[in-house]
């Protein structure tokens, strides 16, 4: 099977799994429950206790998580663990959660939390102290302001679950090889061929490294960069306590980087049990996955390293304040526990981009292990998950994102980071600067206030638009929507309405298909119809084969086999390469070029006169492009607009950008030109009704589901994902992805927030932001079909408070489409 093609296949005929930890063990029930019978899971200890990060995890799920994607994965690894029994007993133990606040940040995050569970379809409720103190009666209520009670949270159990499911996984065919250390990876021409251990060798069509925080060392066998970071985190019991009954929930302390959860059995008599306390308030402790001990030569396990109490010293005195029953005890059993951290705190999943058929399931924590494998397998047997994980595919990360003095630092900051209140635009500190533009220094002397994308700095606003925000009226902002805002954001919008504006579009990713099978090839990889005469553009979609949208495209035909293709991220680049065939080339355009967009009623004043080219409508209509020359510039002009407005998308060479960027400046002075930033773009493109992939819709929604089903063209011949369509619409759709406006001017939500309709959470927020030219907050949402209607009266919760909002026909701006036509 070629898992890359989309379009389903046979199960690979040899599968062989590195680790035998929860994910292996996880992975293979999965596989073989699809009817994949050749597997082969190789460990190094002994089962089913390998000594990984598996053999000594604490079990904590909490279902709860920023991301949708994890929150999916989590509810499925607390379904199936509850379902499976080892000893007499469920693999999962419904105790429930609670998380509790003693600060006002905290108890406004909890609020914020709650509403995400609701998004998310998480039972969950804000509790007082009081019925903290009822659900942990050890606490000191007087010192928590509330908590968040998710009542069908609790605890896995990670290495009878790993039990059980080999049962299952053997029973269909699956053999386990313990004391197997793999010493090889054998490949040929670009694909696996072997897995090569100090017990023989093992011939694979595809291997999954489940290594844990081995998988560096695994994947440097194959070649391929494994970008994660072992650190150590404390663990400890106390000693035997009166109290604990096994029944309470989990308790997390986050202000303080503090877990809790009870032990009983565990050496002490009825009505007693020790408090079992997690720490991540220590420094940073990474460890190097190569200097760690064999399990022979391990004083207790590989993973677990011996205890340091200076650093879990603050700790023990936060957790006795917390929890004063602790005051008479001790601290005990401790350990330094290793764990898998990535730069951004996610999973690394998927083919390796270096190498075919070998795959990854790297950094995955008990809590999203069974989901993690559910996802793998469906992707590896039916060639796409049913959960959209694009925010874990290891194609994700850049070159640079892959450095080992990249994957320390931000490792290091997400362990420091793991507990605490992060803003969803809150930009890293280090390494930065990483990836900038050609005039990153002319947006320096303007003030820009840079956020950080995929390494890219990009403007968020200019400090020298200040002045021009004086005078426009906007609503106050809550302090957290005030954070990483600015008033100046409605300024550089008003300015792209009103006059024209410089957006620096340079971080999107850009590439060249090329070759005597390129028309043929793009025509079958995406929905539109891209048969049409050079200097064409089209928007289209990339469709895995079950109808889910991979990506939104800008193909532009530069000739007649030459293509310029606007994509989203990495992984287009990975799926299109490929599935490429040998008379196809794909090359990344994006380093070695820059984009600069000149928007706005005056963008063709300000740009006709730097150049002989006809940029008149007549000469050079809406989606099309052409190649000009700006002054000394050569350009290629792209006539089409993410705002909403008149004008270009400018293309040059990185080594004349600054020199592009000075030009268009000095012709803008007399038209008002101004630079604007990513909070202006964000607001214009929500008004004129376009989406964000990967945000709006991802693999888990169809074209017709997201308002897009006009760049589909049934009709045009076969396309990946065409077989999947047929006979659906956008009146047989279930949900919608709908525009929503807030009936108070004043009110303002981010995205991620629950829907409500009728009074039950139906749907959530997938974007939002201020629409400066319709004065209200604009926010897109997937609702139910029947409620995305436009008049239909719903509700979004922001931080607790319900803010009534009306569903809206779209655009909201200009929907004669006069402005980008004139």
């Amino acid at each position: 099977m070629n898992a890359r093609a989309g379009t389903g296949g046979p199960v690979p005929p040899r599968i062989v799994i590195v680790g035998a930890g929860i994910v292996g063990c996880s992975l293979a029930d999965e596989l073989t429950a699809r009817g994949a019978r050749d597997v082969t899971v190789l460990e190094q200890g002994p089962l089913h206790a390998p000594g990984g990060s598996t053999s000594h995890a604490p079990g904590l799920v909490f279902r709860t998580h920023t991301s949708k994607t994890m929150s999916d994965f989590a509810a499925y690894t607390v379904e199936k663990f509850s379902a499976l029994a080892e000893d007499g007993r469920p693999c999962f133990d419904a105790v429930g959660g609670l998380e509790i606040a003693t600060t006002e940040e905290q108890w406004a995050e909890l609020h914020r939390k709650a509403g995400l569970a609701a998004s998310w379809g998480i039972e969950g409720e804000l509790a007082d102290a009081r019925r903290c103190a009822g659900l942990w009666p050890m606490l000191d209520a007087t010192r928590v302001l509330g908590g968040f009670h998710t009542p069908g949270d609790g605890l896995a159990r990670a290495l009878p679950a790993a039990r059980a499911q080999t049962r299952r996984a053997r029973r269909r065919g699956a053999r386990f090889l313990e004391r197997h250390t793999v010493t090889g990876i054998e490949q040929d021409a670009g694909r696996v061929t072997a897995v090569v251990t100090d017990r023989g060798t093992f011939p694979a069509d595809v291997v999954v490294s489940a290594a844990g925080f081995w998988g560096p060392v695994i994947g440097a066998m194959a070649g391929v960069c494994v970008p994660l970071l072992p650190l150590a985190h404390q663990y400890v019991k106390t000693s035997v306590l009166a109290g604990p009954d096994g029944r309470r929930p989990v308790l997390r302390f986050q202000e303080r980087d503090l877990y809790f959860r009870e032990h009983v059995g565990d050496g002490a008599g009825p009505g007693t049990g020790r408090i079992g306390i997690g720490s991540y308030a220590h420094r940073p402790l990474p460890v190097d996955p190569y200097a760690v001990p064999a399990f022979d030569d391990a004083p207790v396990m590989p993973s677990s390293l011996p205890f340091t109490p200076d650093d879990f010293a603050p700790s023990w005195e936060d957790s006795r304040r917390l929890l004063p029953a602790l005051s008479g005890a001790t601290a005990e059993d401790g350990f330094n526990g290793v764990f898998s951290f990535t730069p951004d705190g996610m999973p690394l999943l998927g083919e390796a981009p270096e190498l075919r058929g070998f795959w990854l399931a790297e950094a995955v924590w008990v809590t999203h292990a069974a989901g993690v494998a559910k996802a793998l397998a469906e992707w590896l047997v039916e060639g796409r998950a049913a959960t959209d994980v694009h925010e874990c595919e290891i194609s994700r990360f850049e070159g640079a994102q892959r450095s080992p003095a990249y994957v320390t630092e931000r490792a290091r900051r997400q362990f420091a980071e793991v507990y605490d209140v992060i803003h969803p635009l809150q930009p890293p500190r280090r390494p930065r600067p990483l990836r900038v533009s050609p005039w990153y220094e002319r947006q320096r002397e303007l003030g820009a206030y840079f956020l950080e994308a995929a390494g890219w700095e990009r403007p968020q606003w200019y400090e020298a638009n200040a002045p021009l925000a004086d005078g426009i009226p906007l609503p106050e902002r809550d302090a957290w929507s005030a954070r990483h805002w600015s008033p100046v954001a409605a300024a550089e919008a008003r300015a792209t309405r009103e006059r024209v504006a410089l957006h620096d579009m340079s971080p999107l990713r850009r590439l060249e298909v090329s070759g005597p099978g390129a028309p043929a090839f793009l025509q079958y990889m995406t929905t539109n119809q891209l048969a049409k005469k050079p200097g064409s553009v089209t928007y289209t979609l990339l469709l895995d084969h079950a109808g889910g949208i991979r990506s939104d495209l800008t193909v532009a035909r530069l000739a007649a086999d030459r293509f310029q293709v606007g994509v989203n991220s990495g992984q287009d680049l990975d799926w299109l390469t490929r599935h490429a065939p040998a008379d196809v080339r794909v090359r990344d355009l994006t380093p070695g070029t820059c984009c600069v967009g000149v928007w706005g009623p005056r963008a063709r004043d300000l740009v006709q006169p730097l150049t002989r080219t006809d940029f008149g409508h007549r000469a050079f209509g809406y989606f099309t492009a052409k190649q000009a020359y700006l002054g000394e510039v050569p350009v290629t002009a792209l006539r089409l607009s993410y705002v909403g407005e008149l004008g270009w998308e400018l293309y040059t060479s990185a080594d004349l950008g600054l020199r592009l960027w000075d030009t268009l400046w000095a012709a803008g002075q007399r038209h008002g030109v101004v630079a604007a930033g990513r909070a202006a773009f964000d607001s214009l493109r929500l008004e004129k009704g376009y989406r964000a992939w990967g945000q709006d819709m991802t693999t888990e929604h169809d074209p017709y589901e997201a308002g897009l089903g006009r760049s589909v063209r049934m009709d045009k011949g076969d396309f990946v994902g065409r077989a999947a369509l047929a006979g659906r619409s956008p009146d047989g759709v279930r949900r919608r992805l709908a525009c929503l406006t807030l009936d108070d001017p004043a009110a303002v939500v981010m995205g991620k927030e629950p829907v409500y309709v009728d009074g039950a959470p139906s749907g959530y927020v997938t974007s939002a932001a201020y629409g400066y030219t319709v004065g209200r907050t604009v926010a897109y949402a997937w609702l139910p079909a029947r409620a995305a209607v436009p008049g239909t009266a719903v509700h979004i919760e922001y931080f607790g408070q319900k803010a009534a909002a009306t569903v809206a026909a779209e655009p909201l701006f200009d929907p004669a489409m006069e402005h980008l036509r004139s």
